[in-house]
This record gives C-alpha cells, structure tokens and sequence, in this order.
C-alpha cells in the first residue's frame, strides 16, 4: 500500500491538472466565440439592408454629413479624427436625423470609437466594421424611417 500512495497521488495530480487545462481552454473558446458572433450578427444586419441605385441629386437630397469628428479611442495614447455620411431612406427621415444628429447620433458615435482600438478600425475591414456597428446602433435611435448605409468620409487616426 506504501508503495501505491505516491501512484495514486500522481495520478489525481495529472486528472486534475488535465481537468483544469480543459475548463481553461473551453472557456476561451467559447469566449472568443461570444464577440465573433456579435460581429458576424453586425455585419449581417449591415448587408441585409436593402440599397437601390439612386441618381447623384437624390443621393444629396437624402445623405447628411457630420464632419470634423475628434475623440480619443480606447488606446488612450491615441486620437481618431474622422467625417462620416449618412444615408437615409426618405427626406422625412433626413429632416429628423438633421434635428437629432448633434445631440444623439454624435455622442453614438463617440462611445462607439472610445471603445475602439486603432487596430480594430485600420483597414477597410475595421471601417466597414465600424460602419455596420454605427448603422445598427443609430437605426433604433431615428424616430421613423431608416438609415440605409455609412459611409467614412475622412479618416485620420494618429498618436498623441
């Protein structure tokens, strides 16, 4: 039995070790699982609105522009300044986004970017992510119609 002891131990030893590696990795997994899904469900509602082709006057008649954007991203050593456009399905909606856009939608896409690391939003893939979480969170805001598509106008991120 003597003999046996220092077996056992190891044994239980190993189980354990082997039992927490495998809880460890599975809620990494899983984790990372989580904000996938929340981008994949971001850029899917993106894409699942529908744009028709529209003339150059009717495009002006229904975008609103917010330029001039400063704000600092979750790195706080950095600085993002940028113009965005936005498209909207009727002129009603326009005129209400137009009423709104300082006092709601800017502030949107402030607390979007503060979350932002400089990495997440460099690229096209970062701006068109940036873009479809903008398009969803701004859409429940508008008191009717909808915002059809964002668009980045000017895009400047730098160290302070």
């Amino acid at each position: 039995m003597k003999k046996l002891l220092p077996w056992l131990i190891s044994i239980l030893l190993a189980i354990t070790l082997i039992a927490i590696v495998a809880v460890i990795l599975l809620n990494s997994i899983m984790g990372d699982d989580k904000t996938n899904n929340a981008t994949n469900k971001a850029a899917n509602n993106a894409a699942s609105v529908e744009t028709k082709k529209l003339t150059a006057d009717d495009r002006v008649e229904l975008t609103s522009e917010i330029a001039d954007i400063k704000t600092n991203l979750s790195d706080p050593e950095y600085i993002a300044v940028l113009g965005l456009a936005f498209q909207l399905d009727e002129k009603s909606t326009k005129e209400d986004f137009e009423k709104i856009k300082e006092i709601q939608i800017k502030p949107i896409i402030i607390r979007t970017l503060s979350d932002m690391k400089p990495e997440e939003i460099n690229g096209s893939a970062g701006k068109d992510l940036l873009c479809a979480k903008l398009l969803n969170l701004i859409n429940p805001e508008l008191p009717e119609g909808k915002l059809i598509k964002v668009e980045v106008t000017n895009f400047i991120v730098t160290k302070l």
